[in-house]
């Protein structure tokens, strides 16, 4: 594939000087960073080929005035723009290259290149061709976004070697991607709702233009397509559900297919891996997952101490998510804290072994860390609604973005005291923490991280079991209660120790060990 073309170096520049766009931040993930260098050079030539002659306010770089920054190594994940990284040279929007979630952003406009993967077109066309004859069900056509430049030869191809299963009324529907742009969104209509329980194709993905013809576009994706995942939309037959259709998806098996397995949990569906040119039926992997998950969210029931972590600085919508989980555990007694760290590992979170369990506000390709290594579960939003929400159960409907969390009401707040519920992990009746009770917990909790200091102060030899009782309900006695609390600073002594001299020389040998050998 033509490098120019796989960057879309002619789309980019249009894009800049159209909008007049002075600095822009190119975003690369780490495998296409090797190309930087060659993208900004491919840059500036067509730059410097667009503005000749040069005007009388451009700089003697023929350049207009535009500066390029390259953006690497981002604090959360690769497939959010970093709108953290982009404010700190100031820049007008970001380029955005590689694999992308598409997650509205906040305060900067974005382009989304996603590259030209390769694809063997007749032998998708043949396994698809394949799925058209032995499925009785409509086939909806998934795939990742750096295949969507296929898509049109794959529907040509498919046309002529089954044009009896791919008429003008074809049982074969695909999905696209309205625009590869996108405005910010700072004012989220938080009260608006989805079209359908699974996630509806709200994004504010649009096409240059004025900021008025940019909204008039976001309305009219809005209204024209009723589904929308990770980029996609698509709309269904009058009359059918996504329950109807085989889902074909073209890809790798990356966490952009997991969004898709878990969302549309009850269809059924086949992937085409590109790499391999093969046909791959996922099911017994991908039910094991939602398994994982369910059992996940009875332990977090179980919990007492809940970690809040900031997965995204960026992704429209978010602090309002956080506001909303954090009142939502609250009201279920338990206590909160909220961390930002940057990305998530267990070394990391191992720092706070008083948290039972962290909830991840992330976008939804990053929102699944499941790794043995971690000490404490890792759940998304959707799983702390199920686990802290009084009278919730799960009914096989899998949401893993927050966005569609905060349209619903799923997550308001009813202060309902449940008493006790049963515990499928304990294996018996566990009594919920008053909320009145858990009230005057917070406001003893300064007090008691005092008496929790002088205690540890002057009782060396104490015996936590007569401190504290139970499992622990703050960080303060989760701190009291452990064995080790660090090291203790020794009251009775404050005078310097005296220092000694160490020994000299090498360490192949010293100057005593020296003297030693010649004796």
């Amino acid at each position: 594939m033509d490098f120019d073309s796989n960057y879309e170096i002619a789309t980019t520049v249009d894009y800049i000087l159209n909008r007049g766009f002075t600095r822009i931040a190119l975003q690369f993930p780490d495998e296409l960073l090797k190309d930087s260098r060659r993208v900004v050079r491919a840059l500036k030539d067509e730059l410097r080929s667009r503005l000749r002659p040069p005007s009388e306010t451009a700089r003697s770089d023929g350049l207009g005035g535009v500066r390029l920054f390259v953006m690497a190594d981002t604090a959360y994940g690769s497939c959010c723009v970093d709108e953290v990284g982009a404010s700190h040279v100031a820049a007008d929007c970001v380029v955005h290259y590689g694999h992308a979630c598409m997650s509205p952003t906040s305060t900067l406009p974005a382009l989304f290149i996603f590259g030209k993967a390769s694809v063997n077109i007749d032998a998708c066309a043949e396994s698809l061709a394949s799925c058209c004859s032995t499925s009785v069900m409509p086939i909806l056509v998934l795939f990742g976004l750096e295949y969507a430049h296929a898509m049109q030869d794959l529907k040509d191809k498919l046309m002529l070697r089954s044009s009896h299963l791919c008429d003008s009324n074809s049982a074969v529907h695909y999905a696209n991607i309205p625009c590869s742009s996108m405005e910010p969104s700072e004012n989220v209509d938080f009260d608006r709702r989805p079209t359908d329980s699974h996630n509806s194709a709200t994004d504010d993905v649009t096409s240059n233009g004025s900021s008025e013809s940019n909204h008039r576009q976001t309305i009219q994706a809005t209204v024209n397509y009723k589904y929308g995942l990770g980029g996609l939309t698509w709309n269904l037959a009058d009359g059918q559900k996504m329950e109807d259709y085989l889902l074909f998806y073209i890809g790798s098996d990356n966490s952009a297919f997991a969004n898709v397995v878990l969302t549309f949990n009850s269809c059924e569906l086949v992937r085409y891996d590109a790499e391999d040119s093969c046909l791959v039926k996922e099911s017994t992997h991908h039910k094991g997952i939602l398994k994982r998950r369910y059992y996940l969210v009875e332990k977090a029931k179980d919990a007492n101490i809940v970690g809040i972590l900031v997965g995204t600085l960026g992704a429209a919508g978010y602090l309002h998510m956080i506001h909303q989980i954090k009142e939502l555990i609250e009201a279920a007694g338990k206590k909160v804290y909220t961390l930002v760290m940057g990305r998530p590992n267990p070394a990391k979170l191992a720092n706070f072994p008083e948290c039972d369990v962290f909830v991840y506000v992330s976008c939804a390709q990053t929102a699944l860390l499941d790794s043995k290594e971690f000490l404490a579960p890792i759940i998304t939003p959707y799983e702390a609604m199920l686990a802290f929400k009084g009278g919730s159960q799960w009914t096989g409907e899998y949401v893993m973005d927050f966005r569609d969390l905060i349209a619903s009401s799923s997550l308001k707040v009813e202060n309902t005291n449940e008493g006790a519920r049963f515990s499928f992990l304990q294996g018996g009746y566990v009594e919920c923490i008053n909320l009145e009770e858990n009230q005057e917990q917070k406001e003893r909790s300064l007090v008691l991280a005092e008496a929790t200091k002088l205690a540890l102060s002057l009782d060396k030899n104490r015996t936590d079991s007569i401190l504290f009782k139970g499992t622990a309900t703050t960080g303060a006695e989760f701190l009291a209660a452990r064995t080790y609390q660090g090291l203790d600073m020794p009251i009775e002594n404050n005078s310097p120790q005296p220092f000694l001299i160490g020994r000299t020389g090498k360490a192949s040998g010293y100057e005593r060990e020296g003297r030693k050998k010649e004796t």
